[in-house]
Protein backbone atom coordinates (compact mmCIF):
# COMPACT_ATOMS: atom_id res chain seq x y z
CA UNK A 1 0.00 0.00 0.00
CA UNK A 2 1.33 3.66 -1.10
CA UNK A 3 2.15 5.74 1.50
CA UNK A 4 -0.21 9.20 2.01
CA UNK A 5 2.49 11.79 1.90
CA UNK A 6 2.82 14.43 4.78
CA UNK A 7 1.11 17.65 4.56
CA UNK A 8 3.42 20.32 4.85
CA UNK A 9 4.55 21.50 8.22
CA UNK A 10 3.45 25.10 8.92
CA UNK A 11 5.87 28.01 7.83
CA UNK A 12 8.41 28.29 10.39
CA UNK A 13 9.31 31.91 11.00
CA UNK A 14 10.00 34.53 13.79
CA UNK A 15 12.72 34.32 15.85
CA UNK A 16 14.30 31.16 17.23
CA UNK A 17 13.82 31.66 20.93
CA UNK A 18 10.02 33.20 20.85
CA UNK A 19 8.59 30.69 18.64
CA UNK A 20 10.80 27.57 19.69
CA UNK A 21 8.02 26.25 21.84
CA UNK A 22 5.50 27.16 19.07
CA UNK A 23 7.44 24.87 16.53
CA UNK A 24 7.30 22.41 18.65
CA UNK A 25 4.27 21.97 19.33
CA UNK A 26 3.40 22.12 15.65
CA UNK A 27 5.54 19.10 14.97
CA UNK A 28 3.81 17.13 17.52
CA UNK A 29 0.31 17.86 15.95
CA UNK A 30 1.56 16.70 12.54
CA UNK A 31 3.04 13.76 13.73
CA UNK A 32 -0.20 12.89 15.73
CA UNK A 33 -2.56 13.62 12.49
CA UNK A 34 0.28 11.04 10.73
CA UNK A 35 -0.39 8.10 13.37
CA UNK A 36 -3.89 8.88 12.95
CA UNK A 37 -3.78 8.67 9.03
CA UNK A 38 -1.48 5.12 9.42
CA UNK A 39 -3.75 3.45 12.43
CA UNK A 40 -6.00 1.33 10.06
CA UNK A 41 -3.24 0.58 7.80
CA UNK A 42 -1.24 -3.00 8.59
CA UNK A 43 2.26 -1.95 7.57
CA UNK A 44 4.65 -2.53 10.45
CA UNK A 45 6.07 0.71 9.68
CA UNK A 46 3.27 2.78 10.86
CA UNK A 47 4.38 1.38 14.26
CA UNK A 48 7.55 2.25 13.34
CA UNK A 49 6.47 5.50 12.79
CA UNK A 50 4.25 6.29 15.55
CA UNK A 51 7.65 5.03 17.75
CA UNK A 52 9.51 7.93 15.69
CA UNK A 53 7.04 10.23 15.86
CA UNK A 54 6.24 9.91 19.75
CA UNK A 55 10.40 9.70 20.14
CA UNK A 56 10.75 12.75 18.01
CA UNK A 57 7.69 14.25 20.19
CA UNK A 58 9.65 13.57 23.20
CA UNK A 59 12.76 14.85 22.36
CA UNK A 60 11.40 18.29 21.34
CA UNK A 61 9.41 18.87 24.24
CA UNK A 62 13.06 18.84 26.28
CA UNK A 63 13.05 22.81 25.02
CA UNK A 64 16.46 22.41 24.86
CA UNK A 65 16.41 21.84 20.71
CA UNK A 66 17.57 18.09 20.75
CA UNK A 67 16.28 15.26 19.45
CA UNK A 68 15.83 12.06 20.97
CA UNK A 69 19.42 10.86 20.63
CA UNK A 70 20.10 13.87 22.84
CA UNK A 71 21.94 15.83 19.83
CA UNK A 72 21.10 19.10 18.77
CA UNK A 73 18.15 19.10 16.32
CA UNK A 74 18.72 21.08 12.92
CA UNK A 75 16.72 23.83 13.50
CA UNK A 76 17.87 24.78 16.88
CA UNK A 77 21.62 24.83 15.65
CA UNK A 78 20.48 27.16 12.40
CA UNK A 79 18.84 29.24 15.21
CA UNK A 80 22.26 30.02 17.06
CA UNK A 81 24.43 30.12 14.06
CA UNK A 82 22.08 31.93 11.78
CA UNK A 83 19.40 35.20 11.75
CA UNK A 84 16.20 34.56 10.24
CA UNK A 85 17.57 35.95 7.34
CA UNK A 86 20.03 32.87 7.10
CA UNK A 87 23.31 35.42 7.85
CA UNK A 88 25.32 34.53 10.62
CA UNK A 89 25.17 37.39 13.65
CA UNK A 90 26.71 40.68 13.46
CA UNK A 91 29.21 39.29 16.46
CA UNK A 92 30.49 36.42 14.19
CA UNK A 93 30.97 38.62 11.28
CA UNK A 94 34.90 40.09 10.74
CA UNK A 95 33.58 43.22 9.47
CA UNK A 96 31.53 44.26 12.06
CA UNK A 97 34.05 42.61 14.56
CA UNK A 98 36.82 45.05 13.53
CA UNK A 99 34.74 47.76 13.38
CA UNK A 100 33.58 47.30 17.13
CA UNK A 101 37.74 46.96 18.02
CA UNK A 102 38.59 50.20 16.31
CA UNK A 103 35.66 52.25 18.27
CA UNK A 104 36.71 50.65 21.48
CA UNK A 105 40.25 51.58 20.77
CA UNK A 106 39.39 55.29 19.72
CA UNK A 107 37.44 55.23 22.75
CA UNK A 108 40.43 54.49 24.87
CA UNK A 109 42.88 56.82 22.89
CA UNK A 110 40.45 59.91 23.67
CA UNK A 111 40.46 58.80 27.39
CA UNK A 112 43.85 58.80 27.88
CA UNK A 113 44.53 62.46 25.76
CA UNK A 114 41.75 64.11 27.68
CA UNK A 115 43.43 62.41 30.84
CA UNK A 116 46.63 64.04 29.80
CA UNK A 117 45.21 66.98 29.16
CA UNK A 118 43.02 67.60 31.90
CA UNK A 119 46.49 67.97 34.03
CA UNK A 120 47.41 71.13 32.50
CA UNK A 121 44.03 72.51 32.91
CA UNK A 122 42.00 73.74 35.31
CA UNK A 123 38.49 74.45 35.00
CA UNK A 124 35.40 75.05 37.12
CA UNK A 125 31.78 76.11 36.36
CA UNK A 126 31.51 77.94 39.53
CA UNK A 127 32.45 81.12 37.52
CA UNK A 128 30.57 84.84 36.76
CA UNK A 129 30.74 87.71 34.71
CA UNK A 130 31.49 90.52 37.19
CA UNK A 131 31.88 94.70 36.28
CA UNK A 132 31.57 97.86 37.61
CA UNK A 133 28.27 98.91 38.65
CA UNK A 134 27.22 102.45 39.65
CA UNK A 135 24.20 103.37 41.48
CA UNK A 136 23.24 107.16 40.21
CA UNK A 137 21.38 108.95 42.76
CA UNK A 138 19.94 112.52 43.63
CA UNK A 139 22.48 114.89 45.40
CA UNK A 140 19.47 117.58 45.41
CA UNK A 141 15.41 117.68 45.19
CA UNK A 142 13.55 118.64 43.18
CA UNK A 143 11.39 118.22 40.45
CA UNK A 144 12.87 116.20 37.04
CA UNK A 145 12.47 118.45 33.88
CA UNK A 146 13.88 115.91 31.58
CA UNK A 147 15.14 112.72 30.80
CA UNK A 148 17.95 112.14 28.44
CA UNK A 149 18.37 108.58 28.56
CA UNK A 150 16.43 105.21 27.92
CA UNK A 151 16.64 101.54 29.27
CA UNK A 152 19.58 99.63 28.13
CA UNK A 153 20.96 102.96 26.40
CA UNK A 154 24.84 103.15 26.02
CA UNK A 155 26.53 105.86 27.73
CA UNK A 156 29.79 107.48 27.75
CA UNK A 157 31.59 109.80 30.54
CA UNK A 158 29.88 113.23 30.93
CA UNK A 159 26.88 112.27 29.02
CA UNK A 160 23.56 113.99 30.82
CA UNK A 161 21.25 111.90 32.10
CA UNK A 162 18.60 113.90 33.75
CA UNK A 163 17.71 117.65 34.40
CA UNK A 164 16.14 118.55 38.04
CA UNK A 165 14.08 122.22 38.29
CA UNK A 166 16.85 124.76 39.39
CA UNK A 167 14.60 127.73 40.34
CA UNK A 168 14.85 127.37 43.93
CA UNK A 169 18.79 126.85 44.03
CA UNK A 170 18.87 129.95 41.46
CA UNK A 171 17.23 132.28 43.84
CA UNK A 172 19.32 131.31 46.91
CA UNK A 173 22.48 131.67 44.97
CA UNK A 174 21.64 134.77 43.88
CA UNK A 175 20.72 135.98 47.29
CA UNK A 176 24.22 134.64 48.41
CA UNK A 177 25.72 136.37 45.45
CA UNK A 178 24.38 139.94 47.16
CA UNK A 179 25.63 138.97 50.75
CA UNK A 180 29.08 138.04 49.15
CA UNK A 181 28.96 141.81 47.65
CA UNK A 182 28.03 143.46 50.57
CA UNK A 183 30.96 141.88 52.52
CA UNK A 184 33.51 143.10 50.03
CA UNK A 185 32.16 146.17 50.44
CA UNK A 186 32.98 146.27 54.22
CA UNK A 187 36.03 144.96 53.63
CA UNK A 188 37.09 148.05 51.30
CA UNK A 189 35.89 150.13 54.18
CA UNK A 190 37.67 148.49 56.87
CA UNK A 191 40.71 148.36 54.76
CA UNK A 192 40.71 152.17 54.45
CA UNK A 193 40.11 152.93 57.76
CA UNK A 194 43.40 151.07 58.42
CA UNK A 195 45.88 154.08 57.13
CA UNK A 196 43.93 156.86 58.82
CA UNK A 197 44.14 154.98 61.88
CA UNK A 198 47.92 154.48 61.11
CA UNK A 199 48.23 158.11 60.30
CA UNK A 200 46.79 158.84 63.97
CA UNK A 201 49.55 156.29 65.46
CA UNK A 202 52.21 158.84 63.63
CA UNK A 203 50.68 162.01 64.93
CA UNK A 204 50.43 160.53 68.96
CA UNK A 205 53.80 159.14 68.55
CA UNK A 206 55.05 162.71 67.46
CA UNK A 207 53.05 164.65 70.38
CA UNK A 208 54.77 162.33 72.47
CA UNK A 209 58.18 163.18 71.37
CA UNK A 210 57.15 167.04 72.06
CA UNK A 211 55.48 166.22 75.17
CA UNK A 212 58.93 165.01 76.26
CA UNK A 213 60.82 167.82 75.41
CA UNK A 214 58.84 170.23 77.01
CA UNK A 215 58.73 167.58 79.77
CA UNK A 216 62.55 167.58 79.84
CA UNK A 217 62.70 171.63 79.79
CA UNK A 218 60.64 172.29 82.65
CA UNK A 219 62.18 170.17 84.83
CA UNK A 220 65.64 171.85 83.76
CA UNK A 221 64.35 175.23 84.34
CA UNK A 222 62.76 173.87 87.80
CA UNK A 223 66.11 172.77 88.54
CA UNK A 224 68.36 175.99 87.76
CA UNK A 225 65.90 177.51 90.30
CA UNK A 226 66.26 175.30 92.83
CA UNK A 227 69.95 175.70 92.51
CA UNK A 228 70.47 179.45 93.07
CA UNK A 229 69.85 181.09 96.60
CA UNK A 230 66.13 181.11 97.05
CA UNK A 231 66.28 184.99 98.40
CA UNK A 232 67.56 185.83 95.17
CA UNK A 233 64.72 184.12 93.23
CA UNK A 234 61.61 185.57 93.65
CA UNK A 235 58.84 182.84 95.51
CA UNK A 236 56.86 183.14 92.81
CA UNK A 237 58.59 182.36 89.62
CA UNK A 238 60.28 179.18 91.48
CA UNK A 239 56.04 178.32 92.05
CA UNK A 240 55.86 178.88 88.39
CA UNK A 241 58.42 176.72 87.41
CA UNK A 242 57.02 173.83 89.48
CA UNK A 243 53.45 174.49 87.68
CA UNK A 244 55.23 174.05 84.47
CA UNK A 245 56.94 170.85 85.25
CA UNK A 246 53.58 169.23 86.43
CA UNK A 247 51.80 170.80 83.15
CA UNK A 248 54.77 168.92 81.19
CA UNK A 249 54.19 165.53 82.74
CA UNK A 250 50.94 165.58 82.62
CA UNK A 251 51.38 166.36 78.78
CA UNK A 252 53.43 163.86 77.99
CA UNK A 253 51.56 161.25 79.45
CA UNK A 254 48.40 162.13 78.38
CA UNK A 255 50.15 161.53 74.40
CA UNK A 256 50.97 158.70 75.85
CA UNK A 257 48.24 156.91 76.17
CA UNK A 258 46.93 158.54 72.83
CA UNK A 259 49.48 157.02 71.18
CA UNK A 260 48.30 153.68 72.73
CA UNK A 261 44.96 154.19 71.91
CA UNK A 262 46.07 155.40 68.46
CA UNK A 263 48.11 152.13 68.24
CA UNK A 264 44.66 149.54 69.87
CA UNK A 265 42.28 152.01 66.30
CA UNK A 266 44.68 150.28 64.43
CA UNK A 267 44.14 146.95 65.83
CA UNK A 268 40.87 147.24 65.69
CA UNK A 269 41.01 147.94 62.04
CA UNK A 270 43.02 145.39 60.98
CA UNK A 271 40.46 143.24 62.98
CA UNK A 272 37.31 145.02 61.19
CA UNK A 273 39.53 143.71 58.02
CA UNK A 274 39.86 140.14 59.10
CA UNK A 275 36.18 140.36 59.79
CA UNK A 276 35.24 141.90 56.73
CA UNK A 277 37.75 139.44 54.62
CA UNK A 278 35.86 136.50 56.93
CA UNK A 279 32.41 137.78 55.59
CA UNK A 280 33.80 137.99 52.05
CA UNK A 281 35.32 133.94 52.45
CA UNK A 282 31.63 133.07 54.11
CA UNK A 283 29.58 134.64 51.12
CA UNK A 284 31.97 132.73 48.52
CA UNK A 285 31.73 129.73 50.16
CA UNK A 286 27.68 130.59 50.21
CA UNK A 287 27.76 131.42 46.54
CA UNK A 288 30.12 128.20 45.62
CA UNK A 289 27.55 125.69 47.31
CA UNK A 290 24.99 126.71 45.71
CA UNK A 291 26.68 126.62 42.39
CA UNK A 292 27.27 123.57 43.27
CA UNK A 293 23.55 122.97 43.56
CA UNK A 294 22.95 124.26 40.56
CA UNK A 295 25.66 121.73 39.15
CA UNK A 296 23.24 118.98 41.03
CA UNK A 297 20.36 119.58 38.80
CA UNK A 298 22.14 118.09 35.46
CA UNK A 299 22.86 114.86 36.39
CA UNK A 300 25.86 113.28 34.19
CA UNK A 301 27.07 110.32 33.71
CA UNK A 302 30.20 108.87 36.03
CA UNK A 303 31.19 106.14 33.98
CA UNK A 304 30.47 104.91 30.57
CA UNK A 305 28.13 101.79 30.74
CA UNK A 306 24.81 100.72 29.57
CA UNK A 307 21.43 101.93 31.93
CA UNK A 308 19.53 99.57 34.00
CA UNK A 309 17.21 99.58 36.50
CA UNK A 310 16.13 102.88 35.85
CA UNK A 311 13.26 104.11 38.02
CA UNK A 312 12.19 107.81 37.13
CA UNK A 313 10.29 109.67 34.86
CA UNK A 314 9.75 113.15 33.49
CA UNK A 315 7.65 115.43 36.12
CA UNK A 316 8.86 112.96 39.35
CA UNK A 317 9.51 114.68 42.43
CA UNK A 318 12.76 113.26 44.08
CA UNK A 319 14.57 113.29 47.34
CA UNK A 320 18.11 113.66 48.14
CA UNK A 321 20.02 110.72 47.54
CA UNK A 322 17.44 108.85 46.15
CA UNK A 323 18.46 106.26 43.52
CA UNK A 324 17.27 107.17 40.13
CA UNK A 325 19.10 103.85 38.16
CA UNK A 326 22.41 102.00 37.80
CA UNK A 327 25.02 102.08 35.19
CA UNK A 328 26.64 98.91 33.94
CA UNK A 329 30.28 99.54 33.35
CA UNK A 330 31.92 98.58 30.07
CA UNK A 331 34.99 96.70 31.94
CA UNK A 332 34.11 93.19 32.76
CA UNK A 333 35.95 90.71 34.02
CA UNK A 334 35.46 86.94 35.55
CA UNK A 335 35.67 85.40 38.81
CA UNK A 336 36.27 82.44 39.36
CA UNK A 337 35.68 80.36 42.49
CA UNK A 338 38.07 77.73 42.35
CA UNK A 339 38.59 75.01 44.49
CA UNK A 340 41.88 75.36 46.97
CA UNK A 341 43.43 72.42 45.11
CA UNK A 342 43.16 73.40 41.86
CA UNK A 343 45.68 76.58 43.02
CA UNK A 344 48.26 74.83 42.87
CA UNK A 345 50.39 75.80 40.00
CA UNK A 346 47.94 78.81 38.74
CA UNK A 347 49.66 81.92 38.92
CA UNK A 348 48.78 85.61 37.22
CA UNK A 349 49.46 85.81 33.60
CA UNK A 350 48.38 82.38 32.62
CA UNK A 351 46.29 82.37 29.55
CA UNK A 352 42.72 81.51 29.95
CA UNK A 353 39.58 80.18 27.60
CA UNK A 354 36.01 81.21 28.50
CA UNK A 355 33.09 79.80 27.46
CA UNK A 356 29.96 82.10 28.27
CA UNK A 357 26.81 79.71 28.80
CA UNK A 358 24.78 82.19 26.71
CA UNK A 359 26.97 81.57 23.58
CA UNK A 360 28.27 78.13 24.36
CA UNK A 361 30.12 77.85 20.41
CA UNK A 362 32.38 81.26 21.02
CA UNK A 363 35.58 81.00 22.97
CA UNK A 364 36.93 83.93 24.34
CA UNK A 365 40.08 84.94 25.67
CA UNK A 366 41.64 85.73 28.44
CA UNK A 367 44.62 85.55 31.45
CA UNK A 368 44.62 85.18 34.98
CA UNK A 369 44.54 89.11 36.58
CA UNK A 370 44.85 88.02 40.49
CA UNK A 371 44.09 85.77 43.15
CA UNK A 372 42.71 86.99 46.18
CA UNK A 373 44.37 85.91 49.56
CA UNK A 374 41.53 84.53 51.63
CA UNK A 375 38.47 82.30 50.49
CA UNK A 376 34.89 83.30 50.09
CA UNK A 377 33.79 81.63 53.02
CA UNK A 378 36.19 83.86 55.45
CA UNK A 379 34.19 87.16 54.60
CA UNK A 380 30.59 85.84 54.70
CA UNK A 381 28.12 87.08 57.20
CA UNK A 382 28.04 83.57 59.45
CA UNK A 383 31.71 82.10 59.25
CA UNK A 384 32.37 78.61 60.15
CA UNK A 385 32.94 78.43 63.39
CA UNK A 386 35.66 75.39 63.22
CA UNK A 387 36.33 75.30 66.87
CA UNK A 388 33.29 74.22 68.25
CA UNK A 389 31.66 71.01 67.72
CA UNK A 390 32.98 68.24 65.52
CA UNK A 391 35.12 68.99 62.58
CA UNK A 392 34.60 67.81 59.10
CA UNK A 393 37.37 69.42 56.27
CA UNK A 394 35.64 70.93 53.62
CA UNK A 395 37.75 72.25 50.56
CA UNK A 396 36.96 75.61 50.13
CA UNK A 397 37.17 78.03 47.23
CA UNK A 398 39.04 80.38 46.54
CA UNK A 399 37.98 83.60 43.99
CA UNK A 400 40.63 84.22 41.20
CA UNK A 401 39.98 87.22 38.97
CA UNK A 402 40.31 86.49 35.25
CA UNK A 403 40.68 89.68 32.73
CA UNK A 404 39.00 89.26 29.24
CA UNK A 405 41.83 89.55 25.97
CA UNK A 406 39.08 89.95 23.45
CA UNK A 407 37.97 92.43 21.55
CA UNK A 408 34.72 90.44 20.41
CA UNK A 409 32.80 90.71 23.73
CA UNK A 410 31.61 93.89 22.47
CA UNK A 411 29.26 92.07 19.82
CA UNK A 412 27.54 90.01 21.98
CA UNK A 413 24.99 90.63 25.07
CA UNK A 414 26.94 90.00 27.74
CA UNK A 415 27.01 91.65 31.68
CA UNK A 416 27.41 90.99 35.22
CA UNK A 417 25.83 87.64 36.45
CA UNK A 418 25.99 85.48 33.79
CA UNK A 419 27.44 82.15 33.99
CA UNK A 420 30.41 81.38 32.42
CA UNK A 421 33.36 78.36 32.41
CA UNK A 422 37.21 79.41 32.23
CA UNK A 423 39.38 77.27 31.66
CA UNK A 424 43.12 78.09 32.92
CA UNK A 425 46.20 76.33 30.57
CA UNK A 426 48.54 75.62 33.41
CA UNK A 427 52.29 74.92 32.45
Amino acid sequence: MNETPPEPQPYRTGYRDGFRDGFSEADRKAADEKNERDEGEDDPKGDEGNHEGGKEEGGKKEGDGKDGDGKDGEGGKEGDDKDDDGKPPLYKRPVFVGIGLLVILAILIAAIVFWRDSKHHESTDDAFIDGQTSNVAAQIGGRVTRLYVADNQHVDVGDPLIDIDSRDNDARLAQARGQLANAQGQYEEALAQVPARRASVAESEATVRQNDADLVKAVQDLGRYRDVNPEAVAKQQVDAAVQAERNARAKRDASRMSLLSARAQVEVALAQVRAAKAQIEAGQANVDAYTVQGAYTHVTAPIAGRVARRTVEPGNVINTGQSLMALVGDALWVTANYKETQLTVMKPGQSVEIVVDAYPDVKFRGHVDSIQRATGAYFSMLPAENATGNYVKVVQRVPVKIVFEDDRLKDYVVGPGMSVTPNVTLP
